[in-house]
């Protein structure tokens, strides 16, 4: 029985796993295992599944096999098959399961995008407190009317491509699905509606007299909140954390995904990317769906 799994995926907007590639792989890959690789496909020029035995570290094989790929534009991670399979979704809203940064959007009608937007990339980095940060941007939208969160909402904000078959897939398999965000309440519930989440969380504006205080409800919902997020829907539905898996692209989803049993970057920043377990930077939502090994003829749309 092969204990591991190699899944290599692409663009599915640009599906470059041709023979080449896919025999590359192949043949790199019988220098470390012990039998196999059994080939899967599981979206043609999309992602394939290599199946094999192996005795080595994953992450050094993982590493190694990214290094010698790096040039063909894809991207690799590396399984043990008996944990693929996840029970619990846990994802970061902002620029990961939305293509857009709220605050950034909202700072379009108050005239300071460039200042807020330097902030929240600054943020995101991880080079701010995260909690200061939001204070500091939410005081800058001040007086804004409360309208403009649903001009926001419904001529800005865009799903990832992949959310809603990435949400809707999991859920049909009986997964749980949560959308914990740094972020707003008022796009969270929206965004969850339209992607299919079960669960959301995030900070909320405080609005007054129809206009925007410029302040936000404390506690303030950073990096520790989402772990704990985390933490408790999975013992809510008495999932352990090895069954679960957790996305995001910022500074404050850290550990979230060194908590979770699989946490993946999506084209993160710099350091997110380094300390995930896996990176996705160019596949779409879908990825998460064929690391698990699901293949594409069993999503639902």
């Amino acid at each position: 029985m092969f204990n591991t799994a190699l899944t290599l995926i692409c663009n599915p907007a640009k599906p470059s796993l041709n023979d080449a590639v896919v025999g590359d792989m192949a043949a790199w890959l019988k220098r470390f295992v012990t039998a196999g690789p059994e080939r899967l496909t599981l979206a043609e020029g999309v992602a394939v599944d290599f199946l094999f035995h192996t005795d080595r570290d994953l992450p050094a094989t993982q590493m190694a096999a990214l290094k010698s790929f790096e040039k063909y534009g894809v991207d690799i991670a590396v399984h043990d098959r008996a944990l693929r399979r996840r029970k619990l979704l846990i994802a970061d809203m902002d620029s990961t399961i939305i293509q857009q940064e709220c605050i950034d959007e909202l700072a379009e009608f108050a005239g300071k995008r460039a200042e807020i937007s330097a902030i929240t990339e600054r943020a995101m980095r991880g080079e701010l407190d995260f909690e200061a940060a939001l204070r500091e941007r939410v005081a800058m939208l001040k007086g804004l009317p409360e309208s403009v969160l649903a001009e926001t909402f419904e001529k800005r904000i865009t799903l990832t491509p992949g959310a809603q078959t990435l949400v809707k897939t999991l859920n049909a398999r009986g997964a749980v699905t949560a959308l914990v965000s740094g972020g707003f309440t008022y796009f969270t519930g929206r965004v969850a509606e339209k992607a299919g989440f079960q669960i959301n969380q995030a900070n909320e504006l405080i609005v007054e007299g129809g206009k925007l205080t410029g302040k936000v409800r404390e506690p303030i919902l950073g990096r520790a909140a989402k772990q704990e997020a985390l933490e408790r829907i999975a013992r809510d539905n008495a999932i352990d954390l090895a069954d679960t898996m957790a996305v995001g692209d910022g500074a404050n989803d850290l550990s979230m995904l060194a908590r979770s049993g699989h946490g993946v970057a999506f084209h993160a920043k710099p350091a997110v990317a380094e300390a995930a377990q896996v990176q996705i930077n160019h596949g779409d939502l879908t990825a998460l769906l064929y690391l698990q090994g699901i293949p594409k003829t069993e999503f639902v749309a």
